[in-house]
Formats: structure tokens, sequence, C-alpha cells
């Protein structure tokens, strides 16, 4: 009778542990396969959170099927004392193991509301966007500039939230002042930015910053990130292009960025230049006279005057030859590639063709063709 009764227990036993390895597995699979969300969604931990209360709000959200598999998994991982405050994208069909993962791994916030400080070549604006999950696009809630605007309810509500993230965008073509001047009004970040750099040694991209980060900080983080490009760049040149230095290649980058907003066209313009300086031909470039009257110092906010065009000014490039002693603005990656790898083209003119683009030309009596097809278009577009 005792042999059949242990007999029994030890198949009990294996049974359940037979059924237990298999809850195991379960478990396993359901922590680390492909999860149920349909569509991409933000998560917002907020400061104070814990895994008990993340793994509800992701339950009610429908990325999650079984809270308690989540929080076992976490205590597995011992985990649960790394959850981070923020706001964090979870993509469809992601596992809990991914999302704890997301949540736990630390850095800026993937998602949510981000203020941009957009430092533009005419304008600044603050832009206030949010992520919508579903397309991984930004939507604008508002946009306005600080110098003329009302500051919008939309601003200043993300201003009080914890979680809101900060982006300082540098358009491409900006000068130096224009950066340092726009920085002081940069509400987010705190002390004096310095003095205003070289003119090109700032690098136009979009870098995120953090609430009291300091104004010379950035400035320093833009000036790395130039000399960086700057080196990369010089090291790739041409050999038969007519530059002695970087800085050399930074001002006539500049100028590249300065004469052209299509991306398609800057190694055309370069090629233009590049093809003058060979040949000994002035370069004879509005925005180098500009930076002579303004020394970067704001937009001219107006035509040149012949007067302009005929003052000598270290930058004026209808009365000097070659280059001018410095960039006149901070050129982009594109531009500085453009200036060391031009194409290979004849031309040495070109005037603006009335869709935002240029006409080329290799020879004057093409060009000045050219020039009337523009003023007609001047003219026609005066009398509308």
């Amino acid at each position: 009778m005792w042999r059949h009764i242990a007999s029994n227990a030890v198949t009990f036993l294996i049974i359940a542990l037979f059924l237990m390895g298999g809850m195991i597995l379960w478990g396993q699979g359901q922590y680390r396969n492909a999860g149920p969300l349909e569509q991409a969604i933000c998560l917002k931990v907020e400061s104070g959170s814990n895994m008990s209360r993340v793994s509800d709000d992701l339950e009610a959200q429908g990325a999650i099927s079984h809270p308690s598999i989540f929080r076992i998994g976490v205590d597995y991982e011992e985990k649960a004392g790394a959850l981070k405050a923020g706001s964090f994208l979870v993509p469809e069909n992601a596992s809990m193991e991914e999302i704890v993962s997301i949540i736990t791994r630390g850095g800026a916030s993937t998602c949510g509301t981000e203020v941009v400080y957009r430092i533009g070549v005419t304008r600044a604006t603050v832009q206030v966007r949010q992520l919508d999950p579903a397309t991984n696009r930004f939507v604008v809630k508002a946009s306005f500039n600080p110098a003329e605007d009302d500051t919008p309810a939309e601003f200043t509500a993300v201003r009080s939230e914890t979680d809101t993230r900060y982006r300082i965008a540098l358009a491409e073509g900006v000068t130096s002042w224009q950066v340092i001047e726009e920085l002081k009004r940069v509400d987010v970040l705190s002390g004096d930015a310095g003095e205003v750099p070289d003119e090109g040694m700032l690098a136009p991209d979009s870098y995120e910053v953090r609430e009291g980060d300091p104004r010379a900080g950035v400035v320093a983080r833009m000036q790395t990130a130039q000399e960086r490009r700057i080196a990369e760049v010089w090291a790739e040149r041409r050999s038969d292009v007519p530059l002695n230095s970087p800085e050399e290649m930074l001002t006539l980058a500049s100028i590249i960025e300065k004469e052209t907003g299509i991306a398609e066209e800057r190694r055309q313009v370069a090629s233009v230049f590049t093809n003058r300086l060979n040949k000994g031909i002035r370069l004879q470039t509005d925005p180098t006279v500009i930076y002579g009257v303004t020394r970067g110092k704001g937009v001219l906010g107006r035509g040149l005057r012949q007067s302009e065009l005929r003052k000598e000014t270290p930058w004026n490039t209808y009365v000097i030859d070659g280059l001018p002693p410095t960039p006149i603005a901070n050129p982009g990656l594109a531009s500085l590639r453009a200036a060391v790898n031009p194409d290979n083209t004849d031309f040495i003119f070109f005037v603006a063709d009335g869709t935002g683009g240029h006409a080329f030309a290799e020879t004057l009596a093409e060009h000045n063709a050219n020039v009337a097809k523009w003023r007609k278009i001047e003219a026609e577009r005066a009398n509308n």
C-alpha cells in the first residue's frame, strides 16, 4: 500500500514539475515574444512611479496582456530599481523584455513634447511639437518668434512639465553673431555665451540640451562639431582643387552656402567658383559684399547699392582677387564637401532662374541671356 502511495506521489510530483516547467517556458515566451500592441504608443513614466504602476498602464494601453509576468520578468532581471522617468516610444508588437529595456536604459526621453529653438538665417522661432507615435512624426502645436510674438499658452504649459525635451536647431548659413545673440534668448540655458566665435566655426545641426545647461557649453559643442567636420572633409579633398588650407575650404564653403539653398546645386555652384579661382577671375558674388556691409550682424534687408558693389572691403569679391579673408557664415557639411569635390564643369557664371534655383553658363553671351530672362521674371513679379 505504502509502495503504491509512494508511486502515486512520485507520479504527481513528476506531473507537477512538468506542469511547472511548462508554465515557466510559457511565461518566458510571453515575456520575450512579440507583444499585442497594434500601434506604437508614447509611454509616460512619472517621477516616483514604480513597475507595478507602469505594468498597469501598459496593460490599459494594450501593450502587454499579463502584468504579473511583466513584473516577474523585471524582478528576474533585477531591473525593478532601474526605472527611469520620462516619455518613451514603445513600438508596435514590442515584447515585455524590449519594453523593460526601453524604460530602464536611461538617457533622454524618446517621445512626448519637444521645444525646438530654431536659429535661422532671417529669423529665429520657437516651436512646440509632439511626436505622433503612430507615424513617428512630429506634430507642431505652436510656433512663435520670441522677439516679436506673444508667448503662446502651449509653450508655457510644456515648460512646466518635467519630461519636456529641448533642442537648439542651427540653420546652415547663419553667422556666428546671430547664433550668440539668439542663444541669449533661449530661456532654458544659463550663463553667458561668451565672445562671438570666429566666423564659420559653429556647426549647423540640431543639439539636444537640458534645462540649466550653460550657454558657453553649447557653443563649445558647436565648435567641436565644426572642427571635427573640417578635419574630416579636408582629408577627403580632391588634389586638384585650388584651396591651400582648411581655412580657405571653410571660406569657400560659406560662400557656396549663401549662394544656394538647393542641395543638388551645391557642387555646381562650387564648380563655378573653382573655375574662377583657377582662371584668376574674381568671384563677384553678392553675399560676400553683403558681409562686408553687415559684418554678419543681422540681415541687410534690402538690395545692394551700386556704391556698395564698388566700395573696397576685405570681403568685396567684385574688387578683390581670390577668396575673402574669412568665411561669411557657418556652412553645413554638404557645402564643405562641395568645396573640396565640385562638379567637373566649364561654368563660370550663374544667375537666378525664377524657380529658386540657378541657370549656369560657360560664356558671357549665355550668361547675359540668362540674366535677361531673370530680369523679365523680376519685372513680371513686380507688376503682379
